[in-house]
């Protein structure tokens, strides 16, 4: 069986940077299964691992444009320290969730605690970089129809999820 869209695939990968770093990997774990053709990972990867098949490894680099988009500048602002609320202890990396312009949700980074303000960044962590990927095809199946209608693989026992 090859891959292609509602499929899903269980691979092994490691992701690196540009300077060799590793940014994330399933080795060690299981392997990481998604729903090809289901936005589940970048396009990049995911326009090279079609018609690919079990067994197959496969070292990729993904540009920014075909993962997580360039460095949007106006996603990176000061605010004040009083939209923060009760939380005193604001450092550096630290993660919170926070409305965009649109009312979606959005994950920003905390980036410098400055003197009128706190430095955040809503870009994603991996904007703007070149996505090293080293990925071995584990497993390929044909998705369930739930899988389809929710999007995403289910796994384990009885192959399903809570929504």
């Amino acid at each position: 069986m090859k891959i292609a869209d509602k499929c899903v695939v269980s691979m092994h990968y490691t992701l690196t940077d540009d300077d060799g770093q590793t940014i994330d990997t399933s080795r060690g774990n299981d392997p990481m299964p998604y729903l090809h053709g289901g936005n589940n990972i970048v396009p990049g990867l995911e326009k090279v691992l079609t018609d690919q098949e079990v067994g197959a490894a496969i070292t990729v680099s993904v540009q920014p444009e075909e993962a997580y988009g360039p460095v949007i500048p106006e996603a990176i602002a000061t605010i004040p320290k009083d939209a923060f609320g009760e939380i005193e202890d604001i450092q550096p990396g630290m993660q919170f969730q926070a409305n965009g312009p649109d009312g979606q949700v959005q994950v920003i980074t905390v980036k410098e605690i400055q003197e009128d303000g706190i430095l955040v960044d809503g870009n994603h962590p991996l904007a703007g970089k070149v996505l090293n990927f080293d990925v071995e095809i584990m497993d390929i199946r044909e998705a369930t129809a739930e899988e389809l209608e929710h999007g995403h693989p289910h796994m384990g026992d009885g192959g399903s999820c809570e929504h």
